[in-house]
């Protein structure tokens, strides 16, 4: 009882009479009933006190010794709370900051995926350019070989061993030649038999003939070639045409 009594102090106000103070005595007014009703032994919580010594005391309410405001709530955890606000403050800063280094992230993978992709095409555009440059002037030659071999076929049987032996060798040249440029990705354009197309054939010759339907070619006289879908060179044909 008497913790609570000094508890209820401690949230009381001294205020102090300055005129009866300086009167040294009561009010005229007071009756008897006043003077028990603020008698101690009457009314506990009244404190006994001399005008003089000590002030006069007045009870406020709960919350006004309840630390805040309007915000009180927020912070009537004291440092534990302050300390939980911050926490939260920088946790907020630290995610803003990982989003942002994740887009950062992001977008510098898609500029290396995009470097690579840039870069495998510029090197597939430069083998094509080297091997079709070493093509076109490798075809000459092949061409060369390639009407030694058909002019001399016709006459392979009245030569002697030695002539034979010698087309043998010119004709595993013209195989070996082919066989790099097949290696190198180059492949000789169909033409006898197929229909004529101007975007890989180029006819020199036109000819009536009932055996092939119109527009077929029907003889190759300069073999084409292409590297995958670019075109080195157009087959040189003669093309059917109806009658």
């Amino acid at each position: 009882m008497a913790s609570d009594r000094d508890e209820k102090r401690g949230k009381r106000i001294p205020i102090r009479f300055l005129d009866a103070e300086a009167k040294g005595d009561s009010s005229p007014d007071s009756s008897p009933a006043d003077m028990d009703r603020l008698d101690p032994e009457n009314d506990p919580e009244v404190v006994p006190a001399d005008i003089d010594e000590e002030p006069v005391t007045i009870e406020l309410p709960e919350q006004a010794f309840q630390s805040g405001g309007p915000e009180g709530d927020e912070f009537e955890g004291g440092p534990a709370t302050a300390e939980l606000v911050a926490t939260r403050a920088e946790l907020r800063r630290v995610q803003a900051e990982n989003g942002e280094l994740k887009d950062r992230l992001a977008r510098r993978q898609a500029d290396f995926e995009n470097y690579r992709k840039r870069m495998d095409r510029e090197r597939s555009e430069t083998y094509n350019r080297v091997v079709i440059d070493i093509t076109a002037k490798l075809l000459p030659v092949v061409d060369n070989l390639k009407r030694a071999l058909e002019a001399e076929a016709s006459k392979e049987a009245s030569e002697s061993d030695e002539f034979r032996h010698f087309l043998s060798g010119v004709d595993l040249i013209f195989k070996q030649l082919n066989g790099v440029l097949e290696a190198l990705g180059v492949t000789a354009i169909a033409s006898v038999g197929e229909q004529f197309n101007p975007h890989v054939h180029e006819a020199v010759v036109t000819e009536a003939t009932d055996e092939y339907e119109p527009d077929t070619v029907i003889q190759e006289i300069v073999s084409g070639y292409k590297l995958g879908d670019k075109l080195i060179r157009p087959a040189l044909v003669k093309v059917a045409k109806g009658n």
